[in-house]
């Protein structure tokens, strides 16, 4: 039996996620097509829904960070299809320069970019202080393809670079752990925060 490739492209069967935490949310069933329809959207961990799927949803939203309107992409809001193109030249991209399956170093990128970490404000006598918690694997998920989507908007945004050329670079630099990913720098503040609030 032929195995089915995600996009008939990029053969998932390999790609194993190492990380304990992560293995129940990261979704990699593969599938010719990677569009639910929002048929899925009742599963309230979205662990139903492709990994890559959930990355390219994110990119169809318009990039506002919370009540900073800081980059309004407008005219990508809610195409899908030109969302699809983008995540796969990117792993098109992916693919040329390190030579690996993409889908094995977007998993890498995931884990290496979610923070385990993180702070929240507790309220005792009518003050607030800041307590570290454990981050549960479905905000860690949820966290780092945020942050993959915001590091590749921000290296595109008025910049020379193409969106599909920063997601790409975001990626890999998320998948080798450096300083240089958005998402990396953005994991390490969180658990800093973290380490000082213990």
């Amino acid at each position: 039996m032929v195995q089915m490739k995600i996009f008939g492209l990029f053969d998932a069967s390999e790609v194993r996620v190492e990380d304990p935490g992560l293995k129940k949310v990261v979704n990699l069933n593969s599938k010719l097509m990677l569009k639910s329809h929002g048929r899925i959207k009742w599963d309230p961990a979205r662990t139903k829904v492709n990994v890559v799927e959930r990355l390219i949803n994110l990119l169809q939203v318009p990039g506002s960070r919370g009540k900073k309107h800081r980059i309004i992409t407008s005219w990508i809001t809610g195409k899908q299809a030109r969302c699809t193109k983008i995540v796969i030249d990117a792993f098109k991209i992916i693919e040329k320069k390190t030579g690996e399956n993409p889908l094995k170093v977007f998993v890498k990128a995931i884990e290496n970019g979610s923070p385990r970490d993180e702070v929240t404000a507790i309220e005792y006598g009518g003050a607030r202080y800041p307590q570290a918690v454990d981050v549960s694997p479905r905000r860690r998920l949820n966290l780092v393809l945020r942050y993959i989507a915001n590091g590749s908007y921000d290296k595109a945004f008025n910049k020379k670079a193409t969106i599909v050329e920063s997601l790409a670079k975001e990626i890999m630099a998320a998948a080798e752990g450096s300083s240089e990913s958005y998402a990396i720098s953005k994991r390490n503040d969180a658990e800093k925060q973290a380490d000082a609030a213990r």
